[in-house]
């Protein structure tokens, strides 16, 4: 499911919102959540899961195709985590 789906999905359950609306809250949720992330929060939706961001540390890697080593920086990246119900309803328990 993309953005606009979800947006499209709620507004046709929801027919006293307006879809302008609904866009405008799922924008909302998702800025929020992303900057949180940002400010190295971590971001979590009991049930459904939880967002935080990692450290990974400096390495040495390997272009692929020559095979030469690389040093590639240190970086933070995006983790989420599922929670329980949805890990459960995943597996149909």
């Amino acid at each position: 499911m993309i953005r606009s789906e979800l947006i499209q999905k709620i507004a046709d359950e929801n027919p006293h919102l307006y879809q302008r609306d609904v866009e405008r809250i799922v924008n909302t949720i998702f800025e929020e959540i992303i900057e949180a992330m940002a400010r190295g929060d971590r971001v979590e939706l009991r049930g459904f899961g939880a967002f935080s961001v990692k450290q990974r540390d400096a390495r040495t890697g390997r272009n692929p195709r020559t095979g030469e080593a690389v040093d590639v920086e240190e970086k933070h990246v995006p983790f989420f985590k599922t929670g329980k119900f949805l890990r459960d309803r995943l597996n149909g328990n």
